[in-house]
């Protein structure tokens, strides 16, 4: 009797001794799987719905920015195709003819000019150009302070573009060096600066 509880108290200790080390296995087993879990890389954050509305905006505004500019240059077209299709008519309705020269693009210009009440005589108009450009309408000046602004001087009476933009008279071309429309741009800025281009000798 005594032998028999002996060897059974053995068996108890070994049962013992296995489930304990069945739950520091099952513990290990869950710390394992906890350290895994916490070493999962994190999904990528949503992109913010801020950031996506201001790259809508952006791309908005571009878009009117760039409609805008064609608006522009199309309407300056048109002006362009206007004054042409005005010389035309004036033309066919027994308008004078005048040669494409510099006798004639003077001549066309001060009848312009006449119009709009800018003074300047044939005489100070050629004598501003010929020291002015020597007759070239595409000449351009690439070397003055004007050029080293971004604003070089072009045309017959060497005219910067903002000062043609705001002397530019109605009825002629929108372009800097149209012959006509650069005498005609000159002589209004010089009339309103020193009263007639017959009074210009000099760089003005």
């Amino acid at each position: 009797m005594r032998t028999a509880l002996r060897s059974l108290k053995p068996a108890r200790l070994a049962t013992t001794g296995l489930t304990a080390l069945g739950a520091a296995g099952i513990a290990t087993t869950a710390l394992a799987g906890t350290a895994h879990a916490a070493q999962a890389p994190a999904k990528p954050a949503t992109k913010p719905a801020a950031v996506a509305h201001a790259h809508d905006a952006k791309a908005k505004a571009d878009a009117k920015a760039d409609t805008k500019a064609d608006a522009k240059a199309d309407a300056k077209a048109d002006a362009n195709a206007k004054a042409k299709d005005e010389k035309k008519d004036e033309k066919k309705a027994g308008g004078k003819e005048y040669a494409d020269n510099l006798d004639g693009w003077i001549r066309e210009a001060r009848a312009i000019m006449k119009k709009h009440d800018i003074p300047g005589s044939y005489e100070g108009i050629k004598r501003n150009i010929i020291r002015e450009s020597a007759g070239d309408p595409n000449a351009v000046n690439d070397w003055d302070i004007n050029a080293k602004k971004g604003t070089p001087s072009k045309g017959l009476l060497q005219v910067i573009q903002p000062t043609f933009d705001r002397y530019h008279v109605e009825g002629t071309p929108d372009q800097l060096t149209d012959p006509v429309a650069n005498i005609v741009a000159a002589c209004n800025y010089a009339a309103d600066r020193y009263g007639s281009m017959d009074n210009v000798d000099s760089a003005y």
